[in-house]
């Protein structure tokens, strides 16, 4: 039963390798049997009175022990879980907390808001028990990585290690790409996440594409019946104003004083924020000290990471990934002292797709990375995969420009998850500009940050331009690598957003996150040009009225320039062999 204190008749063999860091990794090592002590829901203090549901397991035995934290919104378990059992038979207590307002959690669930001092009170409750030897590591993935990186700039004592794993620390910046509100991902998550008990999720998801289809979006949940306060709050506060304040890191990683080992995948719709975390890590603002104790690991995974089959290709044996083996290791390094040669490896490690490869780097991104702009052209008939549209590294000259009418009752649709997909049957469509390469004669590997340079100009106030970048095979599958959008309105993040003068040409730079990927020889890349790719994103109306509330459609003409005076192109990071 949950709420009792218990002692685990469960045996479990506590390995020795921990206590002798001489054993070979070899060697067998030797066992003991314990027994694992459960405390289930003890209601943990916060400093404003609410008291968070926590499970307790430790080993039987006297002593103090490192502790390995979880907080979730998803639930903390109940007796002999196995992932607690695995870590506690390695010689850790292990702490698994519902955050507020989840389950047996007491206030209120104010999605994201409250981890930040919630998780450091924690964190001082742990430190203060008798069971703990005053040291603290952290682990779990997406929400369950954020609330592991909000507490860490107020410098717990007892914080020295964290292991989050497809996550974020800027919240606004998930929630918004560039202007646009990324609508399939925090549309169905908060109906699932603000359901009553008595609804079930699977009627939820039998009116998912009518609902995200409705108008106005911020009514959205008076179509389910049930109010979303926090859904609306962010459709409220489409930019990063005082709103976002209590989810961000901000400027604070310099305050942060723990080890990181940051998993990600190529494919997760959370890239962006791992990549970024490392990044702000290893600048010139953290100490020395802890800049070479930050690790970057991205497989070619979506937000289900350490599988082999992603999407509709499979990357071999070598990319599945035993996550708690991972974390063992990093831990006993971390958290025991133990030498297990972890901290001798480069601090980046990636996946090269296509090579179906993992290799190690010093830095991200690669010092060595060649930029090389890929230009696109065409004779004005682009459209669709039967146009004329190609690419090259030749510099457009004077060349007639594409257009397409983008009809938000009509969006490009979304195919398949974030994964690896076949393209094909968006790019038939005429509101999508396809521009090819010739084959490649050699393999080229694309690795780092990728961005598109487009010019384009617009009927409407405010509309969106997307880019993806395609590696197309030999036998004419068109597989998504990376993809993104921009907001009209947002072309340039360093002033407030503006609306565009319509038939005027302007320059917008898409950010297409990253990726590792050997386009091999015989295959070519491709790279397709539209206004929209729902239900990931928002439709834009193209009204330039506010977008949560609007509920008119108006098509709008666009115009993609490819010329001397605008060199339209994807900029790729090559790594030469």
């Amino acid at each position: 039963m949950k709420r009792a204190i218990r002692l685990g008749i469960i045996c479990i063999s506590l390995s020795l390798f921990w206590i002798n860091p001489t054993l070979c990794q070899t060697e067998k090592p030797q066992e003991q049997q314990i027994r694992i002590i459960e405390e289930l829901d003890v209601k943990v203090p916060m400093r404003d009175g609410i008291r968070l549901s926590t499970n307790i397991y430790r080993p039987d035995g006297p002593g103090r022990f490192p502790v390995l934290l979880m907080r979730s919104p998803y639930g903390n378990g109940d007796a002999g879980d196995p992932e607690a059992s695995f870590f506690v038979k390695h010689g850790y207590a292990v702490v698994l907390q519902d955050t507020r307002g989840r389950y047996e959690s007491e206030g209120i669930f104010e999605a994201m808001q409250p981890e930040a001092l919630d998780g450091y009170d924690t964190q001082q409750w742990i430190g203060k028990q008798s069971w703990c030897n005053g040291r603290i590591g952290t682990f779990g993935g997406s929400y369950v990585g954020f609330t592991q990186w909000m507490p860490a700039p107020l410098q717990s004592p007892y914080l020295v290690t964290m292991f989050p794993v497809v996550t974020f620390s800027d919240f606004h910046d998930i929630v918004y790409q560039n202007g646009a509100f990324r609508l399939e991902l925090f549309g169905p998550w908060s109906f699932e996440m603000s359901h009553p008990y008595n609804v079930p999720l699977d009627s939820i998801d039998k009116h998912r594409n009518k609902i995200l289809m409705s108008l106005p979006l911020i009514d959205q949940d008076k179509m389910l019946g049930w109010k979303i306060p926090f859904l609306r709050d962010w459709l409220l506060h489409p930019e990063h104003d005082q709103y976002w304040d209590r989810t961000s890191v901000g400027n604070d990683y310099q305050k942060i004083k723990a080890s990181v080992f940051s998993v990600g995948g190529w494919y997760d719709i959370l890239l962006k924020g791992t990549i970024n975390n490392f990044i702000k890590m290893t600048g010139p603002s953290i100490d020395p000290e802890i800049r070479r104790k930050q690790k970057l690991m991205i497989g070619p995974w979506v937000h289900d990471e350490g599988k082999r089959k992603v999407g509709e290709l499979d990357f071999g044996e070598t990319a599945e990934l035993n996550e708690d083996e991972l974390m063992l290791r990093w831990f006993d390094n971390q958290l025991k002292g133990i030498n297990n040669g972890i901290m001798e490896e480069p601090p980046v490690k990636i996946f090269v797709m296509g090579e179906n490869k993992w290799r190690f780097e010093n830095e991200w991104p690669l010092k060595r990375t060649q930029y090389q702009s890929f230009y696109i052209h065409s004779h004005g008939k682009a459209n669709s995969l039967s146009g004329d549209g190609f690419i090259d590294t030749k510099m457009p000259k004077s060349e007639a420009r594409d257009s397409f009418t983008y009809d938000p009752h009509d969006p490009v649709i979304t195919i398949g998850t974030m994964g690896p997909y076949n393209q094909q049957t968006v790019e038939v469509r005429k509101d999508v500009l396809v521009f090819t390469s010739a084959v490649l004669k050699e393999d080229l590997e694309v690795t780092g940050p990728v961005n598109a340079i487009i010019y384009a100009s617009s009927s409407a106030r405010n509309t969106d331009f997307t880019a993806k970048l395609v590696d197309v095979y030999p036998d004419g599958r068109a597989i998504r690598i990376c993809e993104g959008i921009i907001r009209a309105n947002h072309r340039d993040s360093s002033v407030p957003p503006s609306d565009i003068e319509p038939g005027k040409i302007y320059k917008y730079s898409i950010d297409l996150w990253a990726t590792s990927n050997l386009f091999k020889k015989d295959h070519k890349i491709r790279v397709e040009i539209s206004s929209s790719n729902f239900p990931r994103f928002d439709r834009n109306l193209n009204t330039g009225n506010y977008f949560a509330t609007d509920t008119t459609i108006l098509k709008a003409e666009q115009e993609i320039y490819h010329s001397i005076e605008y060199p339209s192109c994807i900029v790729l990071p090559v790594i030469q062999k």
